[in-house]
């Protein structure tokens, strides 16, 4: 159940700094990195037909790279008075680049966009409004408004992401445990573990022990009404009786050999074929997002089953859009581009050029025309994320400023994990390092 860790390498130091995520969720896969001419783009007239040279910029693997040049020249194909200037390259020298690009003035007309990111960026008035691109029936509106910052789009989602379960259904059919249900409560989720324990052969278990993973704890409170660990982006909201509950609850599966001793958990790698918590048989379930979900299921083919994270009075677990395309406040091209990135989600030959490199598309008629061609692997990602779906909650990323207070948490519940810590211990820490955060975050 580390899938989350990948969320923290992606999350944002500062917009000055940044050496950082989900999404991506997207990719933060390497790739060789490429530039072509970051001359500013050539100004013109503010409508979608007059001639632009817009300058695009976006992170990925070099498969993203390939399939985004063959569309952008299949986009002038169309569109003979729009060229481009691309510039590419992988997650870190991206994060590395765009603030400078930023405090000179001088951001590309369009910019590939992170959940982890996005709002700071909008915030800082960098990011043009793109409210005005008409995307019904090609993005869900639901998906639209959990986008919204300031009720106003900053950036047009390209692809679904989200975090679900994926559990080893024929292990756990074997020993007579009753498989997850979707829709199911922590209470559920919590009795089952107890059930897997209990009928599982020795040395095997029904769950991970995530206490020391802060996305986890923040799935369990936000489903209880009770909001984000970072309200608004700024304000620390670490909800003193409910962590108090959830962590006691992993205290006391430790003690009773619930879940993994602390040394063999931190030992688990993710997606590792012999290190995977669930692929080296130790484990039968754990979380996994819709980016990553192939992987696991290449690891475990046939074996495995689907579910969403547990739910509580306010929904639970997320999906939705973590990857975007942008318009820097300062282009001159801005109706160009915003055509521009109306075409890129919503038309079926683009999409068939771009198949899955960002994931899974956000425009479901794309999806339908990519289909027949998939692999196991995408399918059962999609699958994950029908099941992550229904009752998923906004996605809630570490605000930029609060990577001190991420670390700490790790650090922190690790110490607890080998009873070097007491949980009062931690969470003043806790409390300490989210105060800090929040002065930080405030100025």
């Amino acid at each position: 159940m580390k899938t989350q860790r990948k969320w923290l390498k992606w999350l944002p130091v500062t917009l000055i700094s940044v050496p950082l995520v989900l999404s991506g969720c997207g990719s933060n896969s390497g790739g060789s990195a490429a530039t072509a001419s970051t001359a500013p783009a050539a100004s013109s007239a503010g409508n979608a037909d007059a001639a632009a040279k817009l300058k695009v910029m976006w992170w990925g693997s070099q498969a993203r790279h390939d399939a985004t040049l063959k569309d952008l020249e299949l986009y002038t194909s169309k569109n003979p008075n729009v060229t481009f200037a691309p510039e590419y390259t992988a997650w870190d020298g991206y994060w590395e680049k765009l603030p400078t690009l930023a405090a000179s003035n001088t951001l590309p007309d369009v910019l590939q966009m992170d959940a982890a990111y996005i709002q700071g960026y909008a915030k800082r008035g960098l990011l043009a409004d793109l409210s005005d691109i008409d995307l019904s029936g090609v993005v869900d509106s639901q998906v639209l408004e959990n986008i919204k910052i300031g009720g106003k789009v900053y950036g047009v989602p390209l692809s679904y992401n989200g975090q679900g379960i994926v559990y080893n259904k024929e292990a756990l059919e074997a020993a007579g445990v009753k498989l997850p249900a979707n829709d199911w409560s922590w209470d559920d989720f919590f009795a089952y573990a107890k059930e897997a324990h209990e009928k599982l052969p020795e040395g095997q278990y029904g769950i991970d022990d995530m206490t020391n993973i802060w996305e986890f704890y923040q799935y369990y409170q936000t489903s209880q009404g009770k909001g984000p660990i970072f309200k608004d982006g700024t304000t620390f909201n670490l909800d003193k009786d409910t962590w108090m509950k959830f962590q006691q609850i992993y205290a006391d599966f430790r003690k009773d050999g619930i879940v993994p001793a602390a040394d063999q958990q931190l030992s688990f790698k993710e997606n590792d074929p012999q290190l995977d918590s669930m692929a080296s048989g130790k484990v039968m379930l754990r979380t996994a997002s819709v980016g990553s979900a192939s992987v696991i299921e290449s690891l475990l083919p046939g074996k495995l089953g689907v579910n969403n994270i547990p739910i509580g009075e306010a929904g639970g677990g997320w999906a939705q859009s973590t990857i975007f395309l942008s318009v820097s406040e300062g282009s001159a091209n801005k109706e160009q581009a915003k055509a521009f990135i109306k075409w890129f989600v919503s038309d079926k030959e683009s999409g068939k050029t771009l198949g899955l490199t960002r994931g899974i598309p956000i425009n479901e008629e794309v999806f339908k025309e990519l289909e027949p061609t998939l692999a196991s692997g995408d399918l059962f990602a999609k699958e994950l994320l029908e099941a992550a779906k229904p009752k998923a909650l906004p996605f809630y990323p570490a605000p930029a400023g609060a990577e001190d207070f991420v670390k700490t948490y790790k650090s922190e519940m690790e110490a607890v994990m080998f009873g070097q810590a007491t949980l009062e211990e931690a969470y003043q820490t806790l409390l300490d390092k989210g105060k800090d955060a929040e002065a930080k975050l405030n100025k």
